[in-house]
């Protein structure tokens, strides 16, 4: 069955609304996806992400990323047939509206809805339900899958590349590109000038010596 379901913004990676769930964990695991997903660290489409016995689906559509929690043994066609009905809900409300929340789920003008697709969900034996998933539909077929810990490890060691590139960059200022570009655009222009004037110091002394060897020898 459908166990979890929350809805985010992709532009600021803010959920915005999640159901009556609640299990802490499997929320922290669905918020992570969504920082994921709008880092482009994950597939910005659909996908299937494996943890243990569960798996989360999520869709995203016009910015918006839909996600839902479910038994591994739950139909993944099923579950993205349910997202593709809250994502056909959701394009009715006003965007306005959705743009100004500021605090995490906090959209519950949209609780009504869900739970009513939602219990059209819980039972994958239904006759309407068996019906969608005989139906020719390719969606599955599109939808990558992958493991929750193979993105959490990836994620520590991007975390950990960046944290090394930033101690570098502070343990050698000077080599940092802001640095050089302040420092080539201080003193460029008086090396050259050093650079010219030595140059016609030197064309003089050589201008010199040519004189005076060409009066020493004389007669």
């Amino acid at each position: 069955m459908v166990k979890l379901t929350i809805i985010g913004r992709m532009h600021d990676e803010l959920p915005i609304y999640k159901d009556d769930d609640n299990n802490i964990i499997y929320k922290k695991h669905a918020e992570f996806l969504l920082h994921e997903i709008s880092m482009d660290a994950l597939p910005p489409s659909a996908a299937t992400i494996f943890l243990h016995n569960q798996c989360f689906n999520y869709m995203v559509r016009n910015g918006v990323c839909f996600i839902t929690l479910c038994d591994v043994s739950y139909p993944r066609k099923l579950a993205f047939y349910y997202l593709q009905d809250l994502q056909k809900e959701f394009d009715k409300v006003d965007p306005e509206l959705v743009n100004q929340i500021t605090k995490p789920y906090t959209f519950v003008k949209f609780d009504n809805t869900i739970c009513n697709i939602r219990r059209q969900y819980v039972d994958a034996r239904t006759q309407v339900n068996l019906s969608k998933l005989n139906a020719d539909h390719k969606l599955e077929l599109e939808v990558l899958t992958e493991d929750m810990s193979t993105i959490v490890e990836r994620r520590k060691r991007s975390d950990m590349m960046e944290r090394m590139m930033k101690a570098h960059k502070s343990t050698s200022p000077v080599w940092d590109s802001k640095t050089l570009e302040v420092i080539a655009t201080k003193w460029t222009p008086i090396a050259i000038i050093f650079f010219v004037a030595f140059v016609l110091l030197w064309s003089s002394l050589k201008a010199y010596e040519k004189v005076k060897f060409s009066y020493m020898v004389e007669p």
